[in-house]
């Protein structure tokens, strides 16, 4: 039988290790979906309700599985519809390959429908490497090179291909000039500074005395490096939100999240280290790093554009995490000082005091820190959890507390809305015998996550084992962006944007096959998350929280404590509540007065 182009493009990428792509057909991609089912499952074909969740997917395949994530879509607007899940990728440093479709090679350049100029629209999000293929023989290199580069260079690469090339008869390069004869194979490198950097490190890191780390996810495949360099240090861990699977959080020194949705130890880190030391992390808030000459530091990042660009970092060192803090190890000097680390290891203890307090502070009806805090003795091992963005990564990045051997993840660099549940599925397709749970707000949920618990039903019952949770935080409010204009604007609570539509999202569960739990009670949070993962199915959790419980930083600034009394004092709609919530939170002596309304109680 004759091979197609769209047939060799799925065989060489089969060559290339690729075994699931993500995405929704279209006329525009035809050509290659008739191979994938030529091909009978060779590679998997997962499909998504929309491109963006199959970017999404991609992404995470990418994160969960280690290796590339690809994703499939028409022309025009399905490629268009990719954008979003390819920039998370992007900025999360994460080997994504995009294929869409593009019109006949014949009708390029005439306003032809659904015709984009995709190569230009792709230019910034898969810059390192984007073509569209004109010829049968080009096909070969340009798949070679977008996966080498993706893989090699942990980037964003695409390739359009024009849908009439698609369906023509494949031809190897001929041996002429002008032509291309292209490789499968990638090995990644041994990447490690020389010893004269790794010594200057070293100098500088035996010299301090109190020394902070802070991982991210280049730190995700070096626990047992970065606890070594810990322990010899005498160190605390604070950990980038993408890097939160990096170390488990029964460490007594490892102070969980920094930044906005950090904890009040990993700022006492932050602000009385003498000395710093940043594995594979791109944190972007600099205001939660050390003030600029306060602490020596060091730090070490496989890409070189990534070092010294969130603090003046006394010695760079362009390496892999792991092998770079392996070849330090032996120049470090082991303090004997351990004041500093009992510091931080109390500070921490008492912490832990304070977020189990907060989280079983009542609320009306449900306070979502508790549902956070009740989950993380419940995860079985090995278990992956993923949060979307919103007040859910605060109590994501708080309350949920990972052991050694599981893994989590968000949409990081990008923040996006709508990601949790993607990369749940996608978790799921990469681990089929983990448990997995998606932390989920109820605006990502009508924004998109709705429509991709239709995936989960649709492919559930091929899964080893069928522990797949949603868990939905219904507050019918856009609850981050809410405190948002409190405390960072000083205004008041604006309706018309942050109210949203309540959504029986339990029924909707039910209504396509999967088990729908509903919880407005306290009490009953335990047992609701018992029979979720003891049911026989996927589940979504409906709690019904309390949207005034405040996703705070653990250390709040005056500005932002002027800003929030400021909010309060033009009358914010939920004024009442917030006080009560903000003073059962321990803000009470920074709010302003109020007359007391018992009613508002």
């Amino acid at each position: 039988m004759t091979m197609t182009v769209g047939d060799y493009v799925i065989e060489r990428l089969y060559q290339w290790g690729v075994r699931r792509i993500y995405g929704y057909p279209g006329d525009g991609i035809n050509g290659v979906f008739g191979a994938l089912n030529r091909a009978n499952e060779k590679i998997r074909f997962i499909q998504a309700r929309h491109e963006e969740m199959a970017a999404f997917m991609a992404a995470a395949d990418a994160k969960f599985n280690g290796g590339l994530g690809v994703c499939i879509s028409t022309s025009g607007p399905g490629a268009s519809h990719l954008l979003t899940g390819l920039y998370d990728a992007r900025l999360d440093h994460m080997p994504v390959l995009a294929i869409t479709g593009q019109q006949a090679r014949t009708a390029i350049g005439g306003h032809y429908q659904q015709e984009l100029d995709l190569v230009s629209m792709f230019k910034d999000v898969a810059g390192a490497f984007v073509q569209q293929a004109s010829a049968p023989a080009q096909v070969r290199h340009l798949i070679d090179r977008a996966v080498r580069i993706a893989v090699g260079e942990r980037r964003v690469t695409a390739i359009v291909l024009p849908n009439d090339l698609q369906e023509m008869e494949y031809s190897e390069p001929p041996r002429a000039h002008g032509t291309l004869r292209s490789g499968i194979g990638y090995v990644k490198p041994k990447v490690v500074p020389y010893d004269a950097d790794l010594q200057r490190a070293a100098e500088v890191l035996n010299a301090g005395k109190k020394v902070a780390m802070l991982i991210g996810a280049g730190a995700l495949h070096a626990a047992d490096e970065v606890t070594a360099v810990a322990d010899k240090l005498g160190a605390g861990v604070a950990k980038a939100l993408l890097g939160k699977a990096a170390l488990p959080d029964d460490l007594p020194w490892v102070t969980g999240a920094i930044g906005l949705l950090g904890t009040e130890v990993s700022h006492q880190l932050m602000t009385e280290c003498d000395t710093l030391l940043m594995v594979g992390s791109g944190f972007p808030y600099a205001e939660f790093m050390p003030e600029e000459g306060q602490a020596r530091g060091v730090q070490i990042d496989l890409k070189p554009e990534m070092l010294s660009i969130r603090y003046p970092m006394e010695v760079n060192l362009h390496g892999d995490a792991a092998e770079t803090l392996r070849a330090l190890l032996p120049l470090l000097e082991h303090k004997t000082d351990r004041s500093w680390r009992e510091t931080i290891e109390k500070a921490r203890a008492e912490w832990d005091k304070t977020l189990e307090k907060r989280a079983m502070a009542s609320a009306d009806p449900i306070n979502p820190q508790r549902v956070a805090f009740e989950l993380s003795p419940r995860l079985p091992d090995r278990a992956i959890v993923t949060s979307d963005s919103g007040s859910c990564a605060n109590w994501y990045a708080r309350d949920v507390k990972l052991r050694r051997g599981m893994m989590g993840s968000l949409s990081g660099g990008l923040a996006s809305m709508g990601a949790a549940v993607p990369y749940a599925i996608a978790a799921k397709f990469c681990h089929p015998d983990r448990a997995v749970v998606a932390m989920v707000g109820d605006g990502a949920m009508q924004m998109n996550n709705m429509a991709e618990l239709i995936t989960v039903a649709k492919y559930w019952k091929e899964w080893q084992n069928p522990q797949w949770i949603c868990c939905v935080f219904n507050n019918e409010d856009l609850n981050q962006v809410t405190w948002e204009q409190r405390v960072m604007e000083g205004d008041p609570k604006f309706e018309a944007s942050q109210d949203i539509p309540n959504v029986p999202y339990h029924r909707f569960a039910e209504s396509i096959g999967l088990k729908g739990l509903y919880v407005d009670r306290e009490d009953r949070i335990e047992a609701a998350w018992d029979e979720a993962f003891a049911a026989d199915r996927p589940v979504l959790i409906e709690f019904k929280t309390d949207p005034n419980v405040p996703p705070l930083p653990a250390h709040l600034k005056l500005e932002q404590v002027k800003k929030y009394a400021s909010a309060l004092l033009q009358g914010d709609p939920d004024e009442g509540g917030i006080i009560v919530q903000s003073a059962k939170q321990a803000l009470s002596k920074v709010l302003p007065g109020h007359k007391k309304d018992d009613d508002r109680r």
